[in-house]
């Protein structure tokens, strides 16, 4: 992942919806060979902007967290979606063994604690850092490809 991208954006997401709208924007974009990247702390909402994502892709039902299976495969109408979660993974070189590079072969990659991937990410991964300044809200800070600002203009 790289720290210098084009594209950088700031939302505050004060409540689920807002949470929600952010990933519909993210869906629009989303390509096959993306890597949406979803950094922060725990409860910061990385998993609620990853089922924003799932659902703006068409996709209903439970969509848990993949905290203990590592990896969830969605097949939305249009992608693809592998969902990593990667907070139990003990060593970056397992990634290999959860099948990274296919998932990018075969559609969209969202991935949970990108941190512990130990650099192994593709450097144009959408970088989504969610943070929470106080207890009422959560911020998203968006880094990536200069492709993602068409994204986020309309």
């Amino acid at each position: 992942m790289t720290q210098d991208s084009p594209f950088t954006a700031r939302f505050d997401l004060p409540d689920l919806a807002a949470t929600a709208a952010l990933g519909a924007k993210i869906a629009s974009g989303l390509q096959a060979g993306d890597l949406v990247a979803l950094a922060g702390d725990l409860g910061a909402g990385k998993t609620a902007l990853a089922r924003g994502i799932l659902t703006a892709l068409g996709l209903s039902g439970p969509m848990p967290s993949p905290t203990f299976t590592l990896v969830q495969v969605y097949e939305a109408p249009r992608l693809v979606v592998h969902h990593y979660d990667l907070y139990r993974l003990e060593d970056p070189r397992e990634l290999a063994e959860l099948g990274l590079d296919e998932a990018l072969e075969q559609g969209a990659v969202l991935v949970e604690w990108p941190d512990r991937a130990g650099g192994l990410l593709p450097e144009d991964a959408l970088i989504v850092s969610l943070t929470m300044p106080d207890a009422q809200y959560r911020r998203a800070e968006l880094t990536g490809p200069a492709r993602w600002a068409s994204v986020f203009r309309g």
